[in-house]
């Protein structure tokens, strides 16, 4: 059994092994992403945390509205994180999937979009952990974007070398 570990160290390292992760059960990849959207979470929940006592200094009223609802807000703002994360890392990964079917069909590649989304599903790795990154630099959210995009194809590009090719007629 592969450890979410061991995946997380190929996924940075070793592109070309995310073919072969492609048999992996698809409950271990979904487990994988979710510690990703943990991640992706936790970092914005303490930004959450640390902006609402930065901006709340600056109007009289809200401060006082922020401290009386504080025990609801925060949960609130946790869940909602947490359901907008997952949703927009899934979306991700579909269209992501989506790209890579279309890469083994230009490279004359074996394979099916249930195997292409666990690849891509461990090819956000690095645009995950960059976009944190740069947010913690204060780094523009566009050349983010666009640079984890460029990451995730190319990762995608190298795992589907390593996925069989077609037989030939």
């Amino acid at each position: 059994m592969v450890k979410h570990s061991q995946i997380f160290i190929d996924s940075l390292i070793h592109p070309k092994k995310l073919a072969a992760y492609r048999l992996l059960t698809i409950g271990k990849t979904i487990q994988y992403v979710f510690l990703l959207i943990a991640v992706v979470t936790i970092y914005s929940f303490v930004q959450f945390l640390t902006g609402v006592s930065e901006t709340s200094y600056n109007i009289q009223g809200l401060t006082e509205y922020v401290k009386d609802i504080q025990w609801l807000l925060y949960p609130f703002a946790f869940v909602l994180l947490t359901l907008t994360s997952t949703i927009l890392i899934y979306i991700r990964i579909s269209i992501y999937a989506f790209v890579g079917l279309v890469l083994l069909k230009m490279m004359n590649r074996r394979g099916e979009y249930r195997h292409m989304w666990r690849t891509a599903a461990l090819a956000i790795t690095w645009p995950t952990l960059l976009t944190v990154l740069f947010s913690i630099l204060k780094m523009a959210s566009i050349v983010s974007s666009i640079l984890g995009i460029l990451i995730t194809i190319i990762i995608l590009i190298l795992a589907s070398t390593k996925y069989p090719k077609l037989p030939k007629k």
